[in-house]
């Protein structure tokens, strides 16, 4: 199949096998994929959390709308964001790239310095919002790679964050949750599974100047 395929062949997943868990191979290519998602200047202000734990995931659902897909799938990726972006952050991320790179600082601190003045001009809530934008992207990279790798998934934003935040403790470690998807398998009787996908005629989604 190619890649034109595997994106007809995903589908948002309601039901999931149960009985399948992913591998610890594909586990870790989504893993990657999530840590190679570009980012705005590269700056990495979003975290995946992973679960598997049943207990865990079974104390999510009532946080989830009731949605089964937390519970039945084989693991629940979430996806986060910084409660605010520092200073600290900045330089951390600069001196990754002279480490990696080897780039002097009379190269980098220009740079530097203007990305910490940006980020200082944010208010908190203007920070919050420009981080979900990059949390975005990874979901929509994850989705791509996932059906690639065909592995079932469902985004999904209908949940109590403040609830997840304090079950998982994200608030202790600076963190907000702002996006799920679980992965996993969809089951045999899943009837959305042959539905036929319902999009716009592409002349009409894609303007050509």
């Amino acid at each position: 199949m190619n890649i034109i395929d595997k994106l007809k062949w995903r589908y948002a997943t309601k039901k999931f096998d149960e009985s399948r868990m992913l591998s610890n191979e594909k586990l870790n290519v989504l893993k990657e994929a999530f840590n190679l998602t570009a980012t705005s200047f590269g700056l990495q202000t979003i975290k995946m959390v992973v679960i598997e734990d049943k207990k865990i995931r079974e104390s999510l659902v009532e946080h989830s709308y009731n949605q089964k897909q937390v519970l039945e799938a084989s693991h629940l990726l979430i996806i986060c964001i910084q409660d605010e972006i520092n200073e600290v952050d900045v330089n951390n991320y600069y001196n990754n790239i002279k480490s990696i790179r080897n780039t002097p600082d009379e190269i980098l601190d220009p740079y530097r310095l203007d990305l910490i003045k940006m980020m200082k001009r944010k208010s908190n809530e203007e920070q919050q919002h420009w981080s979900k934008n990059q949390a975005y992207i990874a979901l929509g990279n994850l989705m791509t790679v996932c059906a690639i790798e065909n592995i079932d998934s469902c985004p999904m934003e209908g949940f109590v964050s403040k609830s997840y935040d304090q079950v998982l403790k994200l608030n202790e470690k600076g963190l907000n949750s702002v996006l799920l998807l679980p992965v996993g398998y969809r089951a045999e009787d899943d009837m959305f599974a042959g539905f036929k996908k319902v999009r716009m005629n592409i002349t009409e989604s894609v303007l050509e100047i």
